[in-house]
């Protein structure tokens, strides 16, 4: 028999955790994953705008690593679990450190707030910025909420909105996108 997609345990609004720990689909750490989620598919859609191989090949690579913070954010961390699940470690952050110089190194100083358009690829990666930024304020909600959570998840979903930002505006540049410049009205 195949396996089938619906297993219908949820229809109550509960779920469980990996280790098996039933949990409300409202729970603090089922919205973080949950966000953490909608992030990768975001960056998904910015990669498939994208026609810079290098910039595509490093957002595949932080879906990898959400994929990582995902696991590691749907396991109970009281529970013994048997599969072994990867980490985000400090190297993953120092790569989206590097990404940032090695772009900033290309771009014009910033000089003024921009907003996000002038091409779809550069609105989609601040979507995903903006998804970013919920997905940490999810995260630090789980902290203030004596949750356990790894604080280097943390450290690079701060990091990684950074990056997304500096991606969008290295990006329009690369486009020959304008950057829109917000005028505030007086």
């Amino acid at each position: 028999m195949a396996f089938r997609i619906y297993t219908k345990t949820g229809d109550k609004g509960k779920t469980s955790l990996i280790g098996g720990t039933k949990v409300p689909k409202s729970h603090v750490r089922i919205n973080s994953y949950g966000t953490v989620d909608e992030l990768n598919a975001n960056i998904g859609m910015a990669a498939d705008l994208l026609t810079n191989e290098k910039s595509i090949s490093i957002l595949r690579e932080i879906q990898d690593r959400l994929f990582t913070i995902g696991s590691e954010l749907a396991t109970d961390p009281q529970k013994d679990v048997k599969m072994s699940l990867p980490k985000i470690v400090e190297e993953d952050i120092l790569l989206l450190e590097k990404q940032i110089d090695e772009m900033d190194a290309q771009l014009p100083p910033l000089r003024s707030f921009i907003l996000p358009g002038g091409h779809v690829a550069v609105s989609q990666l601040h979507i995903a910025r903006c998804v970013c930024r919920r997905a940490e304020r999810a995260c630090v909600m789980m902290q203030e909420e004596n949750e356990i959570i790894d604080p280097l998840i943390i450290k690079y979903i701060n990091r990684l909105s950074d990056y997304l930002f500096e991606l969008a505006r290295f990006s329009a540049f690369e486009l020959k996108a304008p950057e829109i410049v917000w005028k505030a009205r007086i």
